[in-house]
């Protein structure tokens, strides 16, 4: 990415923008709670903590550079972004519907992405892959309008198109022959393809160079396989989350 041309917030125009003055590497960590779905489909909501781990910049012993030398979130252009997802265990006996189908471990996901972006808009496209639990692959696409309505705010919104592959499809909406047996629910043997298709609104505001507040609220309907799974017609299509952060950004000079 390159980052000419984009204005800073006063406060980061004005320099101290990093804990280092010529950092190699500025990451973004950040702890926070969601409110999300139980389990992909289900109609019941818990509360329970989340984060965010962001590389926003990093300078390779080579000279090439990823993301922003200036601040966080200000670039421009086509480069490589990275993706993470983290999908929490699915325990079927803590739930009466589902009771009988087999439990499903945690999960973290980890991938690659390309984006495009510019002072006002982005687009991108990612896939991730299951290095823990699913060992399944899956797929976004996006874009979002931006806007900066005051001074260190910046808002985000978009459309979201998500993907699974058959694995995916099958551990998170799929029914088999024993399951069937133990739920009660119909043997169900979905596939992969588009699973879901929504909105996600988005907000980061930075107190000071360092600390700050980000925000997301999403809703997914859920398609085709993933929406005809009896999983689902027990919950809901209509999957909503909500998380805040506080994040902390911390640089390094190697």
């Amino acid at each position: 990415y390159s980052d000419a041309g984009l204005p800073l917030p006063a406060f980061l125009a004005a320099g101290g923008a990093f804990d280092s003055s010529t950092p190699d590497l500025v990451i973004t960590l950040g702890a926070g709670i969601e409110v999300s779905p139980a389990y992909f489909g289900s109609d019941e909501y818990e509360t329970g903590p989340t984060g965010i781990a962001r590389i926003d910049y990093l300078r390779f012993p080579n000279g090439f550079e990823y993301g922003s030398g200036r601040a966080v979130g200000f670039r421009t252009g086509l480069g490589l972004r990275g993706s993470m997802r983290y999908i929490s265990n699915r325990n079927s006996s803590h739930y009466s519907e589902i009771r009988g189908l087999d439990n499903v471990p945690w999960a973290f996901e980890a991938g690659l992405g390309l984006g495009y972006e510019q002072r006002n808009y982005r687009v991108f496209g990612d896939v991730r892959y299951g290095i823990i639990g699913s060992n399944a692959w899956v797929g976004d696409l996006g874009a979002d309008a931006i806007a900066y309505p005051v001074d260190g705010l910046t808002l985000t919104l978009g459309p979201r198109l998500n993907f699974g592959s058959t694995l995916f499809t099958n551990t998170y909406f799929g029914v088999s022959a024993s399951e069937s047996a133990a739920s009660g629910l119909p043997e169900y043997d979905p596939s992969g393809g588009l699973l879901g298709g929504g909105v996600v609104l988005g907000a980061r505001y930075l107190f000071n160079e360092r600390w700050g507040l980000e925000g997301e609220a999403s809703w997914e309907r859920l398609l085709n396989d993933a929406a005809d799974s009896p999983i689902t017609a027990l919950g809901s299509e209509d999957q909503y989350e909500v998380r805040l952060n506080l994040t902390r950004r911390i640089s390094l000079d190697f």
